[in-house]
């Protein structure tokens, strides 16, 4: 019966092989201990502040920010920085 070596799992940021001893579970996932970071601000993560989305990890205040609720009373109101120009404001009637 020849050799196999034991299957082990692959990181999602990295593609390697994660070992016991360097690894971080979050999501279902295995990740090595310096891939275990926000995929936004690259803030290093632990298990009560890392959020998995689509086989990234984020911390609770960026996946809020990019997944989580929009509009007035979620960060989004009269306060908040806002892109929109107001072009469906502006009158066609020249």
């Amino acid at each position: 019966m020849p050799f196999k070596p034991a299957d082990n799992p692959k990181c999602p940021k990295c593609g390697k092989s994660v070992y016991a001893a360097e690894e971080r579970v979050a999501g279902g996932f295995k990740w090595h201990k310096m891939c275990f970071k926000c995929g936004m601000c690259q803030k290093m993560l632990d298990s009560t502040n890392a959020a998995e989305h689509e086989s990234e990890l984020y911390c609770k205040n960026c996946h809020g920010r990019k997944y989580g609720p929009k509009g007035y009373g979620f960060g989004g109101g009269a306060g908040c920085l806002s892109m929109d120009s107001g072009d469906h404001l502006k009158s066609d009637a020249n």
